[in-house]
């Protein structure tokens, strides 16, 4: 199986199992000097991992992560570091049922179709335990982030579940923390809780959708045509597990718009910079930042492991009904919220480097002083 590595200079490559002894990630092309440990890490890991509520899987894994290399003395060395997780609470047998019959909803069937050889063991490769490693890896993408822009912010939260939408004139942003929906808004996360109650005694499950915002984006971030930041952050947001839809700004919405509703319009501010009325764009511009916050949505799908009965077929032909059995999440969606923030500072680390790279921090001036430099030199208005 190959194609297990993202990133273009941040690079990315995971691996393991759902059941197998360990899962990890390797990161390439860590800027050296940058200060981290394990602790560091593991806070952003123990916000992932599972068991934590009764709207989670109760499997009890304690997600420690170890830095086996790269790191010396406390600071990145430039070289690759690699991260490991330790499985510690697999229960194998749940799935014994399943390994000659493929799972409505899952990867079963596409994995034994394609490559003729599949381990059933809570999905192998396919499981949503293999996030664990991109959240270690989006540590690591904060910590460098922290030391080139301090001022950069990720927060992630849930919009929706189901049909049940958050009010966002009841948003704040302090609830996030409170609430096991990481739900901006109180009064949904209290209904959705009473919802999920009744799903999960159901033997049944429900998607969602979850928002994910960068403040502190410099402008000029993503490149025209094939590099676009938006283009990468789409990709890793749909890389993650179920998730089925993924939008940047108004997306979607931007089809009801009519032009003048859409363009976000643009007026000098005090300080001398652009100010933009709206940001329907969510941040990007021809696939370049502006500036603005960065906004991403991602729609995960209902948790396809359920205990109601589905109809499928055995690897033989026949039709049957499985149920599966094992320890699931009524709804992937919320502790796929730090998977999604882990993602966005690893694509937003890796365009800020493809940027130090190709033009070395230059950016072309806005205000008087731009048609100073013009004069001087025609056709260019740059500065460094």
């Amino acid at each position: 199986m190959s194609l297990n590595t993202f990133g273009h200079l941040f690079r990315v490559t995971t691996w393991g199992e759902s059941h197998g002894p360990a899962l990890g990630a390797v990161v390439d092309g860590c800027p050296p000097g940058v200060e981290i440990d394990e602790a560091m890490l593991q806070h952003w890991l123990d916000r992932r991992k599972p068991g934590q509520n009764r709207f989670t899987t109760q499997r009890r894994e304690p997600d420690a992560v170890r830095i086996l290399s790269g790191v010396f003395e406390g600071r990145t060395t430039g070289t690759p570091i690699q991260l490991m997780i330790e499985n510690t609470d697999q229960r194998s047998k749940d799935y014994s049922q399943i390994a000659a019959r493929f799972r409505p909803g899952h990867a079963d069937i596409t994995y034994w179709q394609k490559y003729g050889i599949r381990d059933p063991r809570g999905g192998g490769r396919s499981s949503a335990r293999e996030t664990a490693a991109r959240v270690a890896a989006g540590g690591v993408a904060r910590a460098v982030l922290r030391h080139l822009l301090p001022d950069l912010k990720i927060t992630g939260y849930m919009v929706q579940m189901g049909r049940l939408k958050a009010d966002r004139d009841r948003f704040d942003m302090a609830e996030i923390e409170r609430n096991p929906f990481w739900c901006p808004d109180a009064n949904a996360a209290a209904i959705w809780a009473a919802h999920l109650d009744e799903l999960r005694k159901s033997g049944n499950s429900v998607g969602a959708v979850i928002e994910v915002v960068a403040q502190g984006v410099p402008p000029g971030l993503g490149a025209p045509v094939y590099g676009k930041l938006d283009t990468d952050l789409a990709a890793a947001m749909m890389s993650i597990n179920a998730v089925k839809g993924v939008e940047i700004g108004a997306g979607m919405g931007a089809a009801e718009l009519t032009g003048i509703e859409n363009a976000d319009e643009i007026t000098m501010g005090p300080d001398g910079g652009p100010v933009y009325g709206s940001n329907h764009a969510g941040g990007i511009l021809g696939g370049i930042s502006t500036g603005q916050d960065v906004v991403v949505r991602f729609a995960v799908k209902p948790t396809s492991s359920i205990l109601t009965p589905r109809r499928t077929i055995t690897v033989t032909g026949e039709e049957t009904e499985i149920v599966t059995k094992g320890r699931h999440d009524p709804c992937v969606g919320i502790r796929a919220v730090p998977v999604g923030e882990a993602m966005m500072a690893c694509v937003i680390l890796d365009h800020l480097l493809l940027d130090r790279a190709q033009t070395g921090g230059r950016r072309g001036v806005i205000g008087p002083q731009a048609r100073a430099d013009s004069d001087a030199f025609p056709g260019s208005s740059r500065e460094t």
